[in-house]
């Protein structure tokens, strides 16, 4: 069996949304889209294009989806990260997308039921961004490992990952963490089951 991986770029007040430029992700209003580039470096891009690397299958919510086949499609496969989306086989969950126009792409109707099957084909499947697929796929256990590069920026606005509703679970560091010279952490998580609450600072043990 394979490993899910979410990889989410995020600002320190968990906001994910349009991060690559200002038109990304315009949805709901949000204007500050584009706040990544600020704090790109070689390293960070190493540590990007190593995890695009490893990934065998991308598995992306209709949003992303949307955003990446309107892109990817166009770019030269001279650029390595077009040439590797382009080739690998793509999972979009979607109940009412019918004919997706990027090449390699399955539609996947049921999360709970699909998803730990496809799982079971690949070494890696990644997901991107995709902030609703991603809570989705937690609560029903189905993330190994929840990649994220956090940046040194707070915006107040914009889709967060972890927002009311959210199922609570604990993580544990599966890596070390990885800070880049302009500012920028990169955290690696696996889910641990859920979280340890009721302990008493004052107390040896937690109460009953």
């Amino acid at each position: 069996m394979g490993i899910i991986v979410v990889d989410l770029f995020i600002t320190l007040d968990g906001v994910y949304q349009g991060p690559g430029g200002p038109e990304e992700d315009t949805s709901g209003g949000f204007e500050l889209g584009g706040w990544q580039g600020a704090y790109f470096d070689d390293e960070s891009g190493e540590s990007i294009g190593a995890g695009i690397d490893r990934l065998q299958a991308l598995l992306l919510g209709r949003k992303t989806y949307d955003i990446f086949a309107g892109y990817w499609p166009n770019v030269s496969d001279e650029e390595p990260i077009a040439a590797k989306f382009n080739a690998v086989p793509k999972f979009v969950a979607s109940r009412t997308l019918t004919d997706p126009s990027w090449a390699g792409t399955t539609v996947v109707q049921d999360v709970a039921t699909e998803v730990a099957a496809i799982r079971d084909r690949f070494d890696e499947i990644h997901v991107i961004g995709s902030g609703d697929l991603t809570r989705s796929l937690i609560a029903e256990g189905l993330v190994d490992r929840l990649n994220l590069w956090v940046y040194p920026i707070t915006l107040g606005a914009g889709k967060r990952l972890w927002d009311e509703g959210f199922v609570p679970t604990a993580f544990a560091l599966a890596e070390p963490p990885k800070a880049f010279p302009k500012g920028a952490v990169q955290l690696v998580f696996e889910p641990a089951g859920a979280p340890a609450t009721g302990f008493d600072m004052g107390a040896e043990a937690p109460l009953a």
